[in-house]
């Protein structure tokens, strides 16, 4: 038996981003900051966390960034996103995505994922397709 997620991500509910313990900490026009405590689990055989790990903590991070309010009636489809991987991600991780541009139907965002100490772990950027949610549709 699994247990509910109910951490509220900034008006979503996303129960992967519960089940890696992502930190929803503040949202605002076109910026989203979260972070991640560092968890044995999460780790790869260095001990240092997963890329995939960075990867889905980026991709969510962004997508906030790009809904940019608690709006819960728009989603964001990652149509692309492409990461660097500067330094190893050891302990608590803080994550930062800002929305450079947004349009009718396509937002581009840039977020970095950086150590406690400031030392920069990736970098990606990503576009997301704006996907608004019709009463009655799917």
């Amino acid at each position: 038996m699994t247990a509910t997620a109910t951490t509220d991500y900034f008006g979503l509910t996303i129960p992967f981003m519960h089940f890696i313990g992502l930190v929803p900490e503040s949202i605002a026009p076109a910026y989203a900051r979260t972070t991640l405590p560092w968890r044995q689990d999460l780790t790869n055989s260095r001990g240092d966390v997963h890329g995939g790990t960075l990867m889905s903590i980026l991709d969510f991070t962004l997508s906030a960034a790009a809904r940019g309010s608690a709006d819960a009636t728009e989603g964001m489809a990652t149509i692309d996103m492409n990461t660097t991987f500067l330094s190893p991600g050891t302990g608590d991780l803080v994550i930062e995505a800002r929305c450079l541009r947004r349009g009718a139907s396509i937002a581009f965002c840039e977020g970095d994922v950086r150590r406690a100490d400031g030392e920069l772990v990736a970098r990606a950027t990503a576009t997301f397709k704006i996907i608004r949610r019709r009463p009655g549709g799917d």
